[in-house]
């Protein structure tokens, strides 16, 4: 009878099928950025691609978890996937910050191979905490953004830098600045405001922020391309049937590789976006010259701070 029972309760269950999902999905940006778009369409394909079976409510701009509570939020099960900027958590793990390492990769071949480089390192510390990295997708190069003209690091001096990770608050360490933490959400009422009259970005954060409202320059600088990453909590992925587990994997890469096509493309548009409301330039030769000693400053101090694991990191990239 017991068998009979648990016969019963299979062709009962494989009849009516897995129970509806329904998953949130926080994130620190607006809608119409590249990012919050791209992660909209991977929800849409995960949908789609389970037979409607997980549906996945996207929260952009910080709405329901500030950028810097979405990585404990997916950790203690209260959503079950997120997104991040890499190097905000940074301050738990230095190396978590080697894609916010200046001028080490300054273009997308570079960060590619960064990421191949270093992802088999994240994606373990990812899994010891419970996480289960799906994708990452880069945004354009930071650039330099100021009200006034930058000739050398020594007209940084005294600006209130805005900052989202521990490299831009050392830069403004040692450019003399005064680093302020603002997530992207807050930076355009910051802005506005006067909290900060400088700020180290993507084109895409300075279109997203109407940046030209404040700012007057923008130099393109290259300093690094920050990834973003997705995250879902291991439990949760683990705890779904097979299949749909292989249809959030195959949504995932899809959603990577369309990301940094799309990053691209962006890069792009928004810097013709700024060319029209304000002045885009390239960095003096002083400034470069300025800008690369930082750089070589702040490799080593990240691998004072990464240990051998980032040294070793870094070897291999730059082989």
């Amino acid at each position: 009878m017991k068998r009979f029972l648990t016969l019963l309760f299979c062709l009962v269950f494989s009849a009516f099928g897995f129970a509806i999902e329904k998953w949130d999905m926080p994130t620190p940006y607006p809608v119409g950025n590249f990012h919050t778009v791209n992660i909209q369409k991977f929800a849409d394909d995960v949908e789609k691609m389970t037979g409607g079976k997980i549906k996945i409510t996207v929260h952009p701009n910080a709405s329901l978890f500030k950028m810097g509570e979405i990585k404990r939020a997916v950790q203690t099960g209260q959503v079950q996937i997120g997104e991040v900027i890499f190097s905000s958590l940074e301050n738990e793990d230095p190396i978590m910050g080697i894609d916010a390492v200046p001028f080490l990769a300054t273009g997308y071949d570079e960060a590619a191979k960064l990421w191949k480089v270093s992802k088999p390192v994240i994606e373990k510390r990812f899994d010891a905490q419970g996480l289960k990295i799906l994708f990452s997708v880069p945004w354009p190069p930071q650039g330099l953004y100021t009200k006034k003209e930058i000739k050398s690091v020594a007209d940084l001096k005294g600006l209130k830098l805005r900052s989202y990770n521990p490299t831009i608050s050392r830069i403004a360490e040692l450019v003399g600045a005064q680093p302020v933490t603002i997530q992207a959400a807050e930076l355009a009422q910051a802005l506005a405001t006067g909290v900060v009259n400088a700020f180290i970005s993507s084109s895409a954060t300075g279109v997203d922020t109407k940046s030209w409202e404040t700012m007057t320059y923008f130099y393109d600088i290259k300093a690094w391309l920050p990834k973003n990453i997705v995250f879902v909590n291991k439990k949760v992925f683990e705890a779904l049937p097979e299949d749909y587990k292989k249809a959030i994997l195959k949504a995932s890469e899809i959603a990577e590789k369309r990301g940094w096509e799309m990053s691209k493309e962006n890069y792009t548009s928004t810097k013709k976006i700024l060319a029209e409301k304000m002045k885009v330039m390239e960095p003096s030769k002083q400034l470069k010259d300025d800008l690369a000693k930082i750089g070589v400053t702040l490799t080593n101090d990240w691998i004072k701070k990464a240990g051998n694991e980032g040294e070793l990191l870094i070897k291999e990239f730059k082989k």
